[in-house]
């Protein structure tokens, strides 16, 4: 089990400078995110992804596995998590003091 990422870039988060890859394969069963746009989660069974808002804004989650997502703060004004079923893909904005789902093509139990 591992964590793939691409070379490291440099991105502004919430007025800092950060290093951070743009993308990530994740298959490990816990993954806390650092600045990625992209994660790719796949051969574990299961696997819990956090949302850090310190080093990262925005990021797109593809799920090839089950996968909860949590965060520092709410999702969706509301949610303390949100579970992604394999195959699906979810967009997520930090907004203010939340989390927001943009986009998703497959989201359940939320």
């Amino acid at each position: 089990m591992g964590i793939f990422k691409t070379p490291v870039i440099r991105k502004i988060v919430n007025g800092k400078e950060v290093m951070v890859s743009d993308a990530a394969v994740v298959t490990n069963s816990e993954y806390k995110t650092n600045g990625e746009s992209v994660i790719v989660i796949k051969v574990v069974e299961n696997c819990e992804i956090i949302l850090d808002s310190n080093t990262t804004e925005h990021v797109v989650i593809k799920s090839l596995t089950n996968v909860l997502v949590k965060s520092d703060t709410l999702i969706d004004e509301e949610f303390e998590e949100v579970e992604l079923s394999k195959g699906s893909c979810v967009e997520f904005r930090k907004i203010g003091d939340y989390w927001y789902i943009l986009s998703s093509d497959g989201l359940k139990n939320s």
